[in-house]
């Protein structure tokens, strides 16, 4: 839970608009975060400094080169945000959100960067080992440190939850790494004291293990909103519940969400409205929706009119069994936009199929499966399939 004061802190720049998602707010935000970061790190770095060159311990001083670091991701999370906030024009109809992402990227990269230089000075050391002095001052800094980037950890997780901020949640990590640095350190000053037997360098070994292990990890989420992840399964189920609550929707399906950074959000679906009603009432029913997506939840949608023919039984009766049918081939496999054309000798049934982007057959081999399900049990139907594919997580 944060603290009172923590509390005060997020409520005093992370405001409803920045929550919301307003460039200008998050902006805010997100740089007196960064600013409070800098200062915290520098002052942690100074005093590691001073007792890890005092004494000669490598993992202080490299705990020292890591608050150093901090305090220059932070500088990119500062730069980060500015950027961000700028508004859209000819060249980026869409604005400059992604520059977080590219900041949280560079972020992810300094982390890695401070395992790599902990496991070589640590390997250095032993190979060629130093003596380590210990020092009372030694425990007061390092417990004075891990006590401020506990706070850290917490302040930056709660700004970053607040503001939907990729940066600021990976700032958390990093500050959570530098408690269980700082603590593996303190624990290695003790045991050397106890035992006699120079813990230092073993210890700044695991703890650069631990830190690039994590840091990569870091790199590999903060890549994914920037080449195109599929949207968090909570969003698309609240896009769609949406959709339907209106009277008049009879179903959405070819959803798309497009990220172009926090507050840029852009969707667009498949509306199916019954074809008998007044296109002009259904194109102002769809209208109405688009305006409280983007007054609601500040979401650019654009949705697509489906007439469904309603007042044909058979139409409604074969759309529901070839449902049923492709669903043995996958049970994530859906149908739309089905209607049929009489012939003499054949009738064609014509729909659109929704493949999951991991399903281990390619479209030719489902297009053939599913008309020769149809066939199977409507011998004289002539299935026209398109294949369509998912473009939202194929766990929905």
């Amino acid at each position: 839970m944060s603290s009172s004061k923590e509390s005060w802190i997020i409520g005093r720049f992370a405001s409803k608009e920045a929550k919301e998602g307003d460039p200008s707010a998050r902006m805010r935000a997100g740089q007196a975060a960064s600013l409070i970061g800098i200062a915290c790190n520098l002052v942690l770095a100074a005093a590691k400094g001073l007792v890890g060159f005092s004494i000669g311990s490598v993992s202080i001083v490299a705990d020292a080169a890591n608050n150093l670091s901090d305090a220059s991701s932070n500088v990119v999370s500062l730069l980060g945000f500015k950027l961000a906030s700028k508004p859209a024009d000819l060249e980026h109809p869409y604005g400059h959100g992604r520059y977080e992402y590219l900041a949280a990227l560079i972020v992810a990269v300094l982390v890695s960067a401070v395992g790599i230089e902990l496991l070589r000075e640590s390997a250095a050391k032993i190979i060629s080992p130093t003596p380590t002095e210990f020092a009372v001052e030694l425990i007061w800094v390092l417990v004075i440190s891990m006590l401020v980037k506990l706070w850290m950890m917490q302040f930056n997780r709660s700004m970053g939850f607040a503001i939907s901020s990729e940066t600021l949640e990976a700032t958390a990590i990093d500050s959570r790494n530098d408690v269980i640095t700082t603590g593996a350190v303190l624990a290695s000053a003790l045991l050397s004291q106890l035992t006699g037997f120079d813990f230092d360098a073993w210890m700044g070994l695991a703890v650069g293990v631990f830190i690039l292990i994590s840091g990569l990890k870091l790199v590999r989420d903060t890549i994914d909103p920037l080449l195109g992840s599929a949207p968090k399964p909570e969003e698309v189920s609240y896009i769609q519940k949406k959709i339907l609550s209106y009277p008049g929707v009879l179903g959405t399906h070819d959803l798309m969400i497009h990220d172009y950074g926090p507050g840029r959000q852009f969707a667009s679906a498949h509306v199916e409205m019954a074809a008998e009603t007044n296109p002009l009432k259904s194109h102002d029913l769809l209208d109405n929706i688009e305006q409280d997506f983007k007054r609601d939840d500040h979401l650019i949608m654009t949705l697509h009119y489906d007439p469904i023919v309603t007042n044909d039984p058979k139409v409604h009766t074969l759309r529901n069994q070839i449902s049923e049918m492709v669903k043995t081939i996958d049970p994530r496999i859906t149908i739309h936009d089905l209607r049929i054309v009489p012939g003499p000798t054949h009738t064609n049934v014509i729909f659109d199929c929704v493949r999951p982007t991991d399903l281990p057959f390619s479209e030719d081999e489902l297009r053939k499966q599913v008309s020769e399900l149809v066939v199977k049990r409507f011998p004289k139907c002539v299935c026209v399939i398109t294949i369509d594919s998912s473009y939202i997580s194929s766990k929905q």
